[in-house]
This record gives structure tokens, sequence and C-alpha cells, in this order.
């Protein structure tokens, strides 16, 4: 099952600030006018794994991803849901006293990082293990720190892992790893990739993989 990290964000500005009345400021403002936070997991989940299933089932080893593509798979994704799938968060983040990207340089810094590491590391196609660890690792921390979007950026974030560990020819990848206690030290290598060291989210990665074979 997909991991969600539960802890509470910070948010300031828009509409994507509101929650759905009746929830205790718990349940993301929603199409579906769900209030219970169990519910709306549920529902989050179930369309995450087709999302997962139809993306795999479709996806090809020479593909190079793109912004668009990103775009396209949270709103196939969370379109039934949220009135904003699909677009760029138009709220400033934060999480336990780390601030991501401000939200208005979102869309610069998702073209700059479909130009220089989407078409860099997709294909998934390298010659050793410690490429495609580099891959991995690089693709993935440079998307979390952007953190595009209001809802939903680690489960896309894993999934984009999972889609260039196929074209490397991995398994399928579990991501049991970086749960419960290990999850501070998952941020920990996130927050390293802000002066460009990747080699502890490298380390994270060696272990899932291992985990998944």
């Amino acid at each position: 099952m997909p991991l969600k990290n539960t802890e509470r964000y910070n948010t300031q500005g828009s509409d994507e600030g509101e929650h759905q009345a009746g929830s205790g400021d718990i349940v993301l403002k929603n199409l579906l006018h769900i209030t219970s936070e169990v519910e709306m997991e549920q529902v989050e989940t179930h369309r995450f794994i087709e999302l997962t299933q139809k993306m795999i089932f479709s996806l090809r080893q020479n593909k190079c991803f793109h912004e668009k593509d990103i775009l396209d798979m949270h709103h196939e994704w969370l379109k039934e849901v949220y009135s904003w799938a699909g677009q760029y968060r138009q709220v400033n983040m934060s999480k336990g006293g780390f601030t991501f990207a401000a939200a208005h340089l979102v869309p610069k810094l998702m073209q700059a990082f479909e130009k220089g590491t989407l078409a860099k590391y997709t294909p998934c196609i390298f010659q050793s293990e410690n490429e495609v660890l580099d891959a991995l690792a690089i693709v993935h921390v440079e998307f979390i720190l952007i953190h595009p979007f209001r809802e939903g950026n680690g489960r896309l974030a894993r999934l984009i892992s999972q889609l260039m560990a196929l074209q490397a020819q991995l398994p399928l990848l579990d991501f049991s790893a970086i749960a419960g206690e290990q999850k501070e030290r998952y941020f920990a290598a996130v927050r390293q990739g802000l002066g460009r060291n990747y080699e502890p989210m490298k380390a994270i990665f060696s272990e899932v993989i291992a985990a998944s074979r």
C-alpha cells in the first residue's frame, strides 16, 4: 500500500488552504464532501493504486519523463477528489520547520526540473547500479524539495521512482524501509539535497532495492 505521511502541513494563502466543513480542519476541501480522514485516505489510496497500475501497464522502457507527465498523473489520480488536481499549488508549505519552495517559484522550478534532472536521468537506463541509484536519488530529492502540489507529492515521487526502477530492470520497489522510525532519516536525506548531497538518499534507495528483491 502506498505510504502517506499524515503529519500536518502548515500552509498560507488561497483556497487550497481551506478544509472541508465539518471535518474539524483535518480533511482538505474536496469535491466529494468527505469529512472523515479515514474515508479520504481510503479514496486517495484506491485511486492511487489504479493510477499506479495504469502507469506500469503503459510504461515504455525508453520513456523520458516530462513536466506534463507529472501534471497528468496528478490530475488522473485526484481529478474526482480536488478541484485543483493537476495544478501546481498556490500556497506556501512547510513541515516540521522545513519550508518547501515558494509557491510562485514552482512553475519555473518544474520547468528546470524537466530540462535538467528529468532529461538527464530518464529514461533510467544506465550501465551500473550506482548510476541507477544516482538517478533515483536525485530525481526523488529534487521533486520533493519543489513539492509542486498541495497534496500527493510523496506518493507521486515514489511512483516516479517505481517507473524509473522498472526502466532499470529492477523489481517493484518496497518502500516500507522508509516507514515508521525511518521517516526522520528519510526527511534528513531530503534536506541534505539542498546542498546537492544525495548520498544519504542513495543509501536509502539501496536498502529499498535490496528489500524489494
